[in-house]
């Protein structure tokens, strides 16, 4: 058995999970033919106990994990923040993991807080390409109450906390389009994430109401190499069928966007509109200032831990569903006025 965790060994031998990790302890409390049937499986799958459960189990429990992609993008910053305004005004201790856009590591995550002693977790996906299989596993290995926000899987029954992309994106394009672009296209992420794809839907959906016509190279799959970036926009703002506005909905990807605009002398917003999904306060900054669409990332936070706080205390609420949705705000600056 591949990855073998605490709660997997007990049920094979019929014992506790508490049995199998005092056995493993070398407990007084447990009996000698327990210990050595214990250890002898454990051996048998190359099952080693987890320092990190050994070490909660001292602290009574109340700790919550948190995984997201990374800590670099401020959105995921402040929803930390957001999430740690709520954890430690209840005096749990929160621990977060880093994914890096990495399915492997979000799935060895899991793994490892198999084997802890967590209270619960707060959850934004790397990566919906190979589906969400792991965290269906997890719950069922573990029963632990776990909350997604901003980046959600399509698993029904799990709670969430996301933003009105669909709408807010629809709203920014159609600011786009009003402001004359005929031709804006889109920068996408190139996971098949429910937040990247409700985006994209309102997107086409604002180009349909203004009786524009879609069409597939109007979405433009930027990676997370900021390098890659510069070279595939810089190849389609040299391009006979150049953009006329952008949406961009990654921070980073507006970045990069202002790079080839100033190296290939472009002008924003006289030569391309542009709006961008961006909680940094720099967006004010920039020469000419961003048109954004802001998440309510401290509130996003917020939410989730309250959820997520909720389902610990009240264990009937273990298996809540609930999708809270929290509005986006536009803020309109001058890479979008003539």
């Amino acid at each position: 058995m591949k990855g073998i965790n605490m709660i997997q060994l007990a049920k094979e031998l019929g014992l506790s999970v508490s049995t199998v990790s005092k056995a493993l302890g070398d407990s007084h409390e447990i009996s000698a033919s327990t210990k050595k049937r214990v250890n002898e499986l454990a051996k048998k799958y190359n099952y080693k106990p987890n320092p990190f459960a050994s070490n909660l189990r001292k602290k009574k429990g109340k700790q919550i994990a948190i995984i997201i992609p990374d800590i670099v993008n401020n959105f995921f910053a402040l929803a930390v923040d957001g999430i740690e305004h709520v954890t430690m005004a209840k005096n749990y201790d929160t621990f977060i993991y880093l994914t890096h856009e990495s399915l492997e590591r979000e799935k060895a995550l899991l793994e490892h807080l198999e084997n802890g002693l967590i209270s619960g977790l707060i959850i934004s996906v790397s990566s919906g390409r190979e589906g969400y299989g792991h965290f269906q596993e997890f719950y069922e290995n573990t029963k632990l109450p776990m909350v997604f926000f901003d980046r959600v899987p399509d698993l029904l029954q799990f709670p969430k906390v996301i933003s009105n992309n669909y709408e807010s994106t629809f709203d920014a394009t159609a600011r786009l389009i009003k402001a004359g672009c005929k031709r804006p296209i889109f920068f996408s992420t190139q996971e098949p994430l429910f937040t990247n794809m409700e985006r994209i839907r309102g997107f086409q959906a604002a180009l349909s109401s203004a009786g524009l016509l879609f069409s597939e190279d109007m979405i433009v799959k930027c990676s997370y190499d900021m390098d890659q970036n510069y070279s595939a926009l810089r190849k389609i703002f040299l391009s006979k069928k150049r953009p006329d506005g952008v949406f961009a909905s990654i921070e980073k990807f507006a970045i990069s966007l202002y790079q080839v605009c100033k190296d290939l002398e472009v002008n924003i917003p006289r030569d391309v509109k542009v709006i961008g999904m961006n909680n940094l306060r720099t967006a004010a900054l920039l020469s000419p200032s961003l048109s954004t669409v802001s998440q309510p990332s401290f509130n996003m936070g917020k939410e989730a831990a309250t959820l997520l706080l909720k389902m610990i205390e009240k264990k009937t609420y273990a298996a809540a569903n609930d999708i809270i949705v929290l509005k986006n705000e536009l803020t309109i600056r001058e890479s979008l006025h003539a």
